[in-house]
């Protein structure tokens, strides 16, 4: 296990920790959730360290489903930050056809597409690519099989959580063709002002009030949409209810990573000093 001379990954304050009132324990919450809401890890992640007894609380090994308080310290073992170390990122621009996940319908998953022969040439990761790199890797968010453009597919929990988390206040930035009845050109001119204003707040899905969205014309015919939320089929039906059709959907950034000139249907990796 880690040193007792190295520093712990993690050592909370206690500043940090949760107010109990006086004369009440302190609050506690399960290990595995901790260590992602700390951004150590996911909470399977957090599972199987545990399991192979890289982490420590206060100290001692510790247990699966423990529970702990917001001051706790944890330590993760150096054999754990390895292995985290060697955990993909990848970025792909998905093309019209393919799923973002579990291969449906005949459809195959855009993962099928993250091959050799697919790499983009001007990818500059010192990464070589491995079969082992597809194991465990799952898509950080949704993209329609009939839109196009940026899709991270990861192995790494943290990156999910940060993309696609409760809490989740990453933007994420679309292109959108649309028509407006029988019109296909120059939609701009004839779309009502105040449909353009219910577009960014105002509608709702399922049942629940959407978060208020970035939209404005990019062209006569194309919208930029920019969202901190991504529910199924999202900007379509929103643009359903103002009587807008999509005719072509591209999603072209999320947070501070853009699609750039990948090209549809290759991928790279995220490069090291890329951050959400």
């Amino acid at each position: 296990m880690t040193s007792p001379s190295s520093p712990p990954r993690y050592k909370a304050t206690p500043s940090q920790a949760a107010a109990a009132p006086a004369g009440q324990p302190a609050a506690t919450i399960r290990l595995n959730k901790r260590m992602a809401e700390l951004g150590l890890c996911s909470r399977r992640e957090a599972d199987d360290w545990i399991a192979r007894g890289w982490v420590r609380v206060n100290g001692a090994p510790a247990v699966m489903g423990q529970p702990v308080a917001a001051d706790a310290r944890i330590e993760v073992d150096r054999q754990a930050e390895q292995q985290q170390r060697q955990q993909v990122t990848i970025l792909i621009n998905k093309p019209v056809g393919y799923v973002s996940g579990q291969a449906e319908d005949g459809h195959e998953p855009a993962v099928a597409l993250v091959q050799p022969q697919n790499r983009w040439r001007e990818c500059n990761s010192r990464m070589r690519w491995g079969h082992e790199q597809l194991r465990g890797l799952a898509p950080a968010g949704r993209l329609d099989i009939d839109s196009i453009g940026l899709l991270v597919l990861t192995q790494d929990g943290r990156v999910a959580r940060q993309l696609i988390g409760e809490d989740s206040e990453i933007e994420k930035e679309y292109l959108v063709r649309v028509s407006y009845g029988p019109e296909t050109v120059n939609v701009q001119a004839i779309f009502p002002r105040e449909k353009l204003a219910l577009l960014r707040h105002g509608l709702s899905l399922d049942g629940q009030a959407l978060r208020p969205a970035q939209v404005d014309w990019q062209n006569p015919e194309q919208l930029r949409f920019v969202l901190k939320e991504g529910k199924k089929r999202q900007i379509r039906r929103m643009c359903e209810q103002v009587g807008l059709f999509v005719t072509g959907l591209k999603r072209v950034r999320i947070g501070r990573v853009n699609l750039g000139h990948l090209p549809v249907g290759q991928w790279r990796y995220l490069a090291p000093h890329e951050r959400f």
